[in-house]
């Protein structure tokens, strides 16, 4: 790679984080390690300004990881029900337990925590404690084949990382994540969207008629009232019934929800 190429790239994500960037984000405003996680949480394959009023709520009623750790699972996923991908909730909540009484400084230390990857780990440490650490995701992924392989048509992380280890502004990887991401946002907004060149893209299913969209009107149900199984199956006509059966059984088994006799319930 030639240097002058690196810093070009680096001038272009510079000027557009200066001038356009997203500097009010409400995540954007601390360093809390908890704050942070719950960020990341919430944006994995959720649009920010979906995010937004999600993540100001959830933290006013749960502000610390102790906070959140001492609430019944029921009263998070009530706190979470619009946003999607309910098991995210379970699994923060499992996690919020063990930051509440451990201290992490590293991205190793956080990818023990229930639910957390290498991606959230090392955003995470970025953002927190402004490690020089390699953070790769989907806007990421289109800044940097739109600049370096736009002529290829797949392109692995690995390339991507290495790109992307080179470009990192020592000690400014706080600051560096946050521009990268809105310029690869930008991009997408402007129409160039190339994350199908990514070797590791796979196209998201339809969520009308899916066994996601089941799971979701369930928690959706139960967040508001004790129900029995006749009433779940009211959620949908009869042809999508046995894909709502799958989906209490689903919900049951990872422990989301709960039987009493003949009556189901949140999870507590």
């Amino acid at each position: 790679m030639v240097p002058m190429v690196l810093k070009e790239f680096r001038i272009i994500v510079w000027r557009h984080y200066h001038a356009r960037g997203r500097h009010d984000l409400p995540w954007r405003k601390n360093h809390d390690v908890y704050r942070i996680l719950v960020s990341e949480v919430m944006l994995q394959q959720t649009q920010v300004e979906r995010v937004i009023p999600f993540y100001n709520a959830f933290l006013k009623k749960f502000p610390t990881a102790r906070r959140l750790a001492a609430a019944p699972l029921s009263e998070v996923l009530k706190s979470w029900q619009g946003l999607g991908y309910n098991r995210r909730a379970k699994l923060l909540h499992a996690a919020a337990k063990e930051l509440a009484i451990t201290k992490v400084s590293s991205a190793t230390e956080l990818e023990r925590l229930p639910g957390v990857g290498p991606y959230t780990a090392r955003a995470v440490v970025a953002f927190a404690y402004n490690q020089d650490v390699v953070v790769i995701e989907t806007n990421i992924r289109t800044a940097v084949t739109h600049h370096f392989f736009s002529d290829k048509k797949k392109v692995s992380d690995v390339e991507i990382e290495k790109i992307l280890a080179e470009a990192l502004p020592k000690g400014r990887s706080r600051e560096w994540y946050s521009a990268l991401m809105d310029y690869g946002a930008h991009l997408k907004r402007s129409g160039i969207s190339l994350n199908k060149k990514s070797a590791t893209y796979a196209k998201q299913s339809k969520f009308v008629g899916s066994l996601r969209e089941s799971r979701g009107a369930i928690l959706r149900l139960l967040s508001k009232e004790v129900a029995s199984q006749a009433s779940i199956m009211k959620l949908f006509d009869v042809s999508r019934r046995v894909q709502l059966l799958e989906a209490l059984e689903a919900l049951r088994r990872e422990q989301l929800i709960q039987k009493k006799g003949t009556m189901y319930s949140l999870a507590e």
